[in-house]
């Protein structure tokens, strides 16, 4: 048996970036020079996009641009639909999203940034109804992706709270450094492969569980909890057994996530609607204690998944579509880093350290 090394790049500096910064032991997020708790009070998706693409590509810096480019690219993926919907009958959400982004063009009519941008919350939406045997809405160009994504899922405008509640979520996780799926979107643009290319790669590297699927296991564990009076039980037994509390710990952050402030603060002004805030606030309570009691020495507090799956669910969205709603924000980040990548990077091409068997010398 062939062992080696697998410490999945571990404080190797990978490149120089411009887009955003994550200090884990900080507990900071900063992007393009602010804060990220600043940066989602002043704006939504499209202010997020017009920050991160600004200097890069057509529509950076300016929201509006933004906003006008990303409502003509929904009508544009509208009309590529019924392609999409024929061949991707038996797969899941994320599964049929893979294949939406490989029908795109790489160059014709608009720029293949807004293209995939815009057609990922289409094809979600359609594909979310598909599978409840609902015909897809088409997109209204007027309207923010968040608010237009809301209304084609649900087939009539959404109340403003849950817009703000989506579009604040859209922007919190749109950038986070050189994150598996965003470093992935570099190698592939490191190749010149071009933007479409490196989304779906982008796409399929968020699919993995380890990465883009972690906002539903949060609601199935607070499903099993069930109760107040089986927190704690329930807690201790899952930390002895060896398991892991969904929602806790994060390979960066060595404390809280400032993405779970975020989209906690945002759980709370949904009010009523935000369904078991109060239940899962105290199942958080609950498991830092015990995991300070548990697991001392190891720094482990709540991650952006905790409330991202509160928000969700309060707004509606199925849990099916909770890992390709991550890739509607995400791609935002991954047309960003692209930009970055093919403007002065290299093609890249780590080392290796071989650790197999050498060949025998000649007598």
């Amino acid at each position: 048996m062939i062992v080696g090394r697998n410490d999945g790049l571990d404080g190797v500096m990978a490149g120089d970036t411009v887009l955003s910064h994550v200090d884990g032991e900080a507990g900071t997020l900063v992007v393009r020079g602010h804060h990220i708790e600043e940066l989602v009070r002043q704006g939504g998706l499209e202010d997020l996009a017009a920050l991160l693409w600004d200097g890069f590509a057509e529509g950076g810096g300016d929201v509006k641009a933004v906003r006008r480019g990303l409502g003509a690219a929904r009508m544009d993926a509208f009309e590529k639909l019924p392609a999409l919907l024929e061949v991707s009958r038996d797969l899941a959400p994320i599964e049929a999203l893979r294949v939406g982004l490989s029908i795109l063009p790489d160059e014709a009519g608009l720029p293949a940034h807004l293209r995939v941008c815009g057609a990922l919350p289409v094809y979600l939406a359609a594909l979310v109804r598909r599978d409840a045997g609902l015909p897809p809405v088409a997109p209204d160009p007027a309207l923010g992706t968040a608010a237009d994504l809301l209304r084609m899922l649900r087939g009539t405008p959404a109340p403003d709270a849950h817009i703000t509640a989506l579009d604040i979520y859209l922007a919190t996780v749109a950038d986070h450094g050189f994150n598996a799926s965003t470093f992935t979107a570099r190698v592939i643009a490191s190749t010149r492969a071009g933007l479409v290319s490196a989304a779906i790669g982008g796409l399929c590297a968020l699919k993995g569980p380890l990465h883009g699927g972690a906002p539903g296991p949060v609601l199935d564990m607070l499903d099993e909890i069930g109760t107040v009076e089986n927190i704690v039980p329930w807690l201790e037994k899952a930390i002895s057994d060896g398991g892991r509390l969904m929602g806790f710990g994060h390979r960066i952050y060595k404390v809280r996530d400032p993405r779970a402030d975020v989209l906690k603060a945002v759980a709370r002004d949904l009010g009523p609607a935000s369904g078991r805030l109060a239940f899962a606030a105290e199942v958080e309570r609950q498991a830092l204690g015990a995991l300070r009691r548990l697991k001392p020495g190891r720094r482990l507090d709540t991650n952006v998944e905790f409330y991202t799956a509160l928000v969700l669910e309060a707004i509606g969205i199925p849990r099916t579509a909770f890992t390709p709603l991550f890739g509607v924000a995400r791609a935002v980040g991954w047309c960003a880093h692209v930009f970055e990548q093919e403007r002065g990077g290299r093609i890249i091409r780590p080392l290796s350290r071989y650790v197999g068997p050498v060949p025998k010398q000649a007598a």
